[in-house]
């Protein structure tokens, strides 16, 4: 609408009907198509997602850091993004659990049109929305030790379970190729709140991920949480954390990261738009 107004008033005369539909739909057609993005996260994601806004503000408004970067993002570039966010899954009926096992379980196991639990499937997300973006909450970094015995239905928090999981996720997210998928490695905790065991599972967890289970030229994506909150090291660097005994990110790192994350989106949008 802009578009037009500012065409408007190079016209001395009036325009007739015809010719302010014509102009309309040549300002309309000059804008990238829009792209409908949804997050699915609990609060470690929220963190991100508000950023440095103040959680007053916030409460007002209903915006945080990522939507704001999408709005500032959207008047530079004349593109119509627009970004979402969804508790997933809810507190309940399902519960407040989004591990690999929760996504197979929901996505893979219990995969269709219905809703399971009251959370959305891959069949009902894909149609909604053309990137899907999921991440797990820092539990997932506790994990046991191997059995030897693998099981893909079970929600026991070991490397060998999680892969078996991960690789049917990948099976099913294949199957809608025109949509495309951001996952997150993995959120971790402070020193204070984990062990070393549990640490260098966790690497060797998102070493997988990066090195083994992602595929070139797929439609799955994977962006680096792990890199930026650990810093190297096995674990959430204090300076990053909510505080040593929190592994929420902190409102410094939270503002630092969410730019980041937004821009990677783009990236990954553009990348498979060309």
């Amino acid at each position: 609408m802009s578009c037009l107004l500012s065409l408007t008033k190079n016209f001395m005369r009036p325009l007739n009907a015809l010719f302010v539909i014509w102009l309309f739909t040549s300002c309309e057609s000059n804008q990238k198509e829009m792209k409908k993005i949804v997050f699915l996260h609990h609060s470690t994601g929220s963190t991100i997602w508000v950023g440095n806004t103040n959680r007053y503000l916030y409460k007002l408004t209903q915006k945080g850091d990522v939507q704001k970067f999408y709005t500032n993002y959207n008047k530079k570039n004349n593109t119509n993004y627009e970004i979402t966010q969804l508790q997933f899954p809810k507190q309940s009926p399902y519960g407040w659990n989004n591990y690999p096992y929760d996504y197979y379980n929901i996505w893979v196991k219990n995969a269709g049109e219905n809703p399971y639990l009251e959370e959305p499937t891959l069949e009902i997300l894909t149609k909604e929305y053309e990137v899907i973006i999921f991440k797990h909450c820092f539990p997932v970094s506790r994990i046991l030790e191997d059995t030897g015995t693998p099981d893909i239905d079970s929600d026991e928090k070991r490397f060998e379970n999680y892969k078996l999981q991960y690789n049917a996720l990948k099976q099913k997210m294949h199957k809608f190729p025109n949509n495309k998928f951001i996952v997150w490695t993995p959120a971790v905790c402070t020193k204070n709140k984990m062990t070393e065991d549990e640490a260098k599972r966790t690497q060797l967890f998102y070493k997988w991920m990066i090195s083994d289970w992602d595929e070139k030229g797929d439609n799955i994506f994977i962006w680096d949480f792990y890199k930026y909150e650990t810093e190297g090291d096995l674990f959430l660097s204090e300076k990053n954390a909510y505080s040593p005994d929190n592994c929420h990110p902190g409102k410094e790192f939270a503002a630092k990261v969410a730019p980041l994350f937004s821009k990677y989106i783009i990236d990954v949008i553009d990348s498979v738009s060309e």
